[in-house]
């Protein structure tokens, strides 16, 4: 818990009680615990409307955050994704008709979304963009964004790939469009001493996935690195590396309970990890600041969750964690 929140916590429930002080706030921590209010603020309505295809685990760590946050503020979180931008901004559409309190939404088909972010700006609704779309979200009049840098992340890939000695990279992108995918890719060819070279897949064929990794690999033998841009894709890549009969060392963004495994048994050699959880409580946590206290954070500037690089001496200590969905 940050020190302004614990302050403003503290503050309230201070206010409310007989006993206040240390007690009030052991109170308050305990009930967040337990997925209990821990403020007596109005039951505002939260929206988030994501980029999401089915299935992805990574979101699935996204809400479980903001969940967490939504119930210690005694919010009413709903939730929407959509992987084509123009859909995902008819969904946005819906969530301003339905008079939220507050949004968040990312922006990884920035074009399609300008317009409905607009829209809900100037109906008085406050808006945080999250994990994609940084260098668009104040522009678009958002409070702030939180996430990583992804060029900064990609460029934490490529000297990780050069203090492994690689030589020859394939950046795998799942989702055409993406912006945030083309900026890791190219943060990786901007610090990779080697030669790195996309490969588009189509993200929601995973068979489809699969067969164009392995095929890759069977037809350029120099390629010693396969980099996936999200952790459900890294145990396809393994495979594909594997029927391929490749030695190539298969690397990933993002963090699950798999990549996790995964990296402790020594299949992938590292992770990128931007901590979708921390991405998911603080969109909430500070939307709740903003309507209770006229709060922001970032001073203008991103708030960076990310990049932080996971290896196998890492993935022990944070195995619980993924186990439980919030890392």
């Amino acid at each position: 818990m940050s020190a302004v929140l614990a302050a403003v916590l503290g503050a309230t429930l201070a206010g409310c009680s007989s006993t206040g002080g240390k007690r009030a706030e052991e109170r308050a921590a305990q009930a967040a615990a337990q997925g209990r209010a821990a403020v007596n603020t109005p039951r505002w309505k939260f929206a988030m409307v994501t980029h999401s295809g089915d299935g992805d685990t990574f979101w699935d760590i996204v809400q479980s955050g903001a969940k967490q946050a939504a119930a210690k503020d005694n919010i009413q979180f709903l939730y929407a994704h959509d992987v084509e931008g123009n859909r995902q901004a008819q969904s946005v559409q819906a969530m301003i008709d339905s008079k939220v309190d507050g949004l968040i939404v990312t922006l990884a088909k920035p074009d399609a979304m300008k317009d409905v972010v607009a829209k809900a700006v100037k109906a008085g609704i406050p808006v945080i963009t999250v994990n994609s779309g940084s260098e668009k979200s104040k522009e678009f009049g958002a409070l702030t964004h939180i996430g990583q840098d992804e060029t900064i992340a990609g460029e934490a890939v490529g000297e990780q790939l050069n203090q492994r000695g690689k030589k020859k990279a394939v950046c795998v992108l799942h989702e055409q469009g993406n912006v945030g995918h083309e900026q890791r890719c190219e943060g990786v060819r901007k610090s990779f001493k080697g030669q790195v070279e996309n490969l588009y897949v189509e993200g929601t064929n995973m068979p489809g996935v699969q067969s164009s990794i392995e095929a890759k690999l069977q037809s350029d033998k120099d390629v010693d690195a396969v980099v996936t841009l999200g952790a459900p894709f890294a145990p396809t890549a393994v495979k594909a590396a594997q029927q391929a009969g490749s030695k190539a060392e298969v690397d990933t963004f993002d963090l699950n309970a798999k990549v996790a495994a995964a990296l402790q048994d020594g299949s992938l050699g590292f992770a990128v990890d931007q901590d979708p959880y921390l991405q998911g409580y603080e969109a909430v946590d500070l939307l709740w600041l903003h309507k209770y206290n006229a709060d922001t954070l970032g001073g203008g500037r991103p708030v960076l969750t990310g990049p932080q690089i996971i290896t196998k001496d890492d993935a022990k200590a944070l195995t619980e964690y993924t186990k439980r969905g919030t890392r």
